[in-house]
């Protein structure tokens, strides 16, 4: 799958604006404020979704993420998650990709956090390409040197450059 095709320079954010205020008495995060930072995060990547002219319903596809994501976390481990929801919000398989260079805890299988995060939104139908999307992302993003190399983008085109070489 030539992952490279389905990214638009405009749905890449190599700087996340998501804020996470630390408890001022240094106590961990709470049940409840994990997933209320997740539910954030979220939102960023859903408005970077609708961005493409492809989302219908705005506040029903945070909805459609939101529960996905109390399913099971979409975090894979080293620093990424990949979000993804098959939805009627979505007109066509699109992908938005973000980027954190502090990370946020996104309830990762090694605990670490979650640095670059790929939001996939599917009309329900769209099984097949869906999947081979996410079974190509899997693939590249399991070698250090392609998710370093990710991390250390400066610019949308050298993010897309990146998938290019490894297609």
């Amino acid at each position: 799958m030539n992952i490279s095709r389905l990214l638009d320079p405009g749905l890449i954010k190599l700087s996340m604006e998501t804020q996470i205020d630390p408890d001022p008495e240094g106590r961990p995060r709470t049940d409840k404020q994990k997933r209320s930072d997740k539910e954030t995060v979220l939102d960023e990547l859903v408005s970077l979704l609708e961005r493409s002219g492809r989302i219908g319903n705005r506040t029903k596809l945070l909805t459609d993420f939101i529960n996905r994501e109390r399913k099971a976390s979409t975090a894979t481990g080293h620093g990424i998650a990949v979000p993804h929801v098959r939805t009627y919000q979505a007109k066509e398989l699109t992908i938005a990709v973000a980027r954190s260079q502090e990370g946020y805890d996104f309830d990762a299988p090694d605990g670490e956090p979650v640095r670059l995060f790929f939001a996939m939104a599917a009309p329900s139908y769209e099984e097949t390409v869906y999947l081979k999307v996410f079974k190509s992302l899997a693939e590249v993003l399991r070698f250090d040197y392609f998710r370093q190399r990710l991390l250390d983008a400066e610019s949308e085109y050298d993010f897309i450059r990146a998938f290019q070489e490894m297609e």
